[in-house]
């Protein structure tokens, strides 16, 4: 039996990702990126580690590299509150000994389906950080798309 036309996976129409808040701002994570969003509870921390690393966070019996978004980029620590989540994010490939690093979150992500025609790429400003790839408008809200392989690469080259 032949498929329609239009069920064509080799090139998708919509990519689902999430809408992760982290302070003033959201970040927009594709879906298969993130293995799971959990509660916020102690981390380890970690000795003679870098300010931007809050500790290892133990999820499913794994200590992962819990790393604030904001810190990374040169900014305050966030605020942690009841209302944080963790968001734990697939490895993409720097190191096989590293198959997580989590991002501590100000809230709730939510559920994004991104088309083509709704997303655009902002202009270049003087104020993008090192660890975003680049700012967009979804639909009208703005987001930042994170460089999470470099934030890996950062991890481990600090070690």
């Amino acid at each position: 039996m032949a498929l329609p036309e239009q069920i064509d996976n080799s090139n998708p129409s919509e990519i689902a990702c999430l809408m992760v808040p982290v302070s003033e701002r959201m970040l927009l994570v594709p879906s298969t990126s993130v293995a799971e969003i959990v509660p916020f509870s102690a981390v380890s921390r970690v000795a003679d580690s870098p300010d931007w690393l809050l500790g290892n966070y133990h999820w499913r019996e794994l200590k992962v590299p819990l790393i604030s978004f904001e810190q990374i980029n040169g900014e305050g620590r966030p605020d942690l509150h009841s209302r944080c989540r963790v968001a734990v994010l697939n490895n993409t490939g720097q190191s096989d000994s590293l198959p997580f690093i989590a991002i501590i979150t100000q809230g709730i992500p939510r559920l994004a389906r991104v088309t083509e025609d709704e997303i655009q790429q902002l202009e270049s400003s003087t104020d993008k950080k090192p660890f975003e790839l680049m700012r967009v408008s979804l639909a009208g809200e703005e987001a930042v798309v994170p460089d999470i392989e470099g934030m890996e690469k950062a991890y481990l080259d600090s070690a």
